[in-house]
């Protein structure tokens, strides 16, 4: 996987400065003295640093913005970056310094002089995130990531209350790295294989063939893969670092490795980005390796259904009928309406095999939820007010966007089929939330449960804060919080 810049954490030294390489990074705000080290540093410029915080520009900056000196006089430094970062800063703006530490960060060195800035751990969290790159496919000769130096005070009290960060920001950089990677490379076995290479972190991983799934009745998620070379999955994730024999909390991912819509064919453009149609499933696993990373006190199951939706002479057609695993028949109106097939019979077998206390499925489920909500909001549908404030909660406190959106027995009226016990569609008009009171059809009644539907948020066309453009890991921030929150927080 894509590895996260490494970031050490000494002592303030300034007699370092002067032959500093690389990039310098300075914390500092309008109206705020400077630091020990910013003072130094001004000194060796002979009052660059003054001018530049006195200059039209930076007046003109907003908290985590970012203003470059180019190759300073005084300084064997390349450039020094000027980071505004008020002493009372947000988490949300010392993230964003940070990120604008880490899309400047390249081969060189970098020094951040973040000294006795309370936020040093956000700003490094920030700066790793950011910092992402995913190059394994391109030939051209590229250099690791220079090495990164904080200045901070007490810096074993920062790396130790920045390990936890440290172990999400590689959670979500295994989730974006498979939802980045192309579907000739993430193959379904490809996937398992990725997942299975996690038992040496702790994780008990199993991995469920076609024979098994069939013996388990998954008629729903057999259905979609049986016309690709690749064979249909179910990969099982365990954490067990919460008390012997409790419950666990389950996370239930859709991934589907590519999806042209089977019969119901997809058009040809920007059909490429179905690459990302497994976002649910690499999701689980970023917070699944989160959770095994930092040994979280909490019993959490990832489960997630690998498939490919192909068209050939066997693939599933409109107007088939398939039988899931609880049983049901479903009547396929569209195949390209796959990934609720597939997490059906995840979510039945979830409940069946483990009674998790709760559950939340995550999935690139419908365009519909785009056209709704556009890039900016993850759609949250649930039938339990607890777990779905919680999940809203935890989303905003990592800024993750997240949007509830209805359900109701209006909607579900809209799945009654002619010849089996529902359809898999219900028309266009509401078609996100059609598609999650399909889902809830696979609900146990009292089981607590949340639909997260991240067609619009697990993969962006242009950089976001944390991101560059491509896969954006969302929600394992706000799930690795989600299960602190509610699990190990006693």
């Amino acid at each position: 996987m894509t590895d996260p810049v490494q970031i050490r954490f000494v002592e303030t030294d300034t007699d370092v400065l002067a032959t500093a390489k690389g990039r310098i990074v300075l914390l500092a705000d309008a109206g705020q003295a400077l630091s020990a080290a910013g003072r130094r540093l001004d000194r060796i410029m002979r009052g660059g640093i003054g001018r530049a915080l006195a200059s039209e520009a930076f007046s003109r900056m907003k908290p985590g913005e970012a203003l470059d000196l180019s190759f300073p006089a005084g300084l064997e430094a390349d450039a020094v970056q000027l980071v505004r970062l008020p002493k009372k800063a947000s988490v949300a703006e010392a993230r964003k310094a940070g990120a604008a530490i880490g899309k400047a960060h390249g081969p060189a060195p970098a020094l951040v002089l973040a000294e006795a800035h309370p936020q040093a751990p956000e700003i490094a969290f920030g700066l790793a995130m950011r910092a992402y790159e995913f190059t394994p496919h391109k030939t051209a000769d590229r250099k690791p990531a220079g090495a990164v130096t904080m200045m901070v005070a007490k810096p074993e009290a920062v790396a130790a209350a920045a390990a936890p960060g440290a172990a999400v920001v590689e959670g979500v950089f295994f989730t974006r790295d498979l939802v980045n990677e192309p579907a000739n490379v993430l193959t379904t076995d490809d996937f398992a294989a990725r997942l299975a290479a996690m038992q040496e972190l702790g994780l008990e991983v199993e991995i469920l063939e076609e024979a098994e799934l069939a013996k388990l009745g998954m008629g729903a998620l057999l259905g979609v893969g049986q016309g690709s070379e690749s064979p249909s999955k179910v990969v099982v994730m365990q954490w067990n670092g919460g008390p012997k024999g409790e419950a666990p909390f389950a996370l239930i991912g859709k991934g589907v490795v590519f999806d042209t819509g089977g019969i119901s064919i997809k058009p040809a453009g920007g059909m490429e980005e179905m690459t990302m149609d497994m976002g649910g499933a690499g999701t689980v696993a970023g917070v699944m390796r989160a959770l095994a990373l930092r040994k979280a006190k909490a019993n959490v199951v990832g489960l997630v259904g690998l498939v490919e939706n192909m068209p050939d002479g066997r693939a599933q057609r409109p107007g088939d009928v398939v039988r899931s695993m609880k049983g049901d028949t479903i009547e396929v109106i569209n195949t390209d309406a796959e990934g609720r097939l597939v997490l059906a019979d995840v979510l039945w077998y979830a409940q069946d095999r483990f009674a998790p206390k709760g559950m939340i499925d995550l999935a690139t489920l419908t365009g519909a939820i785009i056209i709704a909500l556009g890039h900016e909001h993850t759609g949250v549908f649930s039938n339990d007010d607890a777990l779905c404030n919680a999940m809203l909660k935890a989303a905003q406190a990592e800024g993750e966007g997240a949007w509830r959106m209805p359900m109701g027995d209006a909607y579900d009226a809209k799945l009654k089929s002619r010849i089996a016990d529902m359809m898999n569609v219900g028309g266009r008009d509401g078609g996100a939330i059609t598609a999650a009171q399909f889902l809830q059809r696979f609900v146990k009644p009292g089981m607590p449960w949340c639909h997260l539907d991240i067609a619009g948020t697990a993969l962006l066309k242009a950089d976001s804060t944390l991101a560059p453009k491509g896969a954006t890991g969302w929600g394992v921030m706000a799930l690795n919080r989600l299960i602190r929150d509610l699990y190990e927080a006693k």
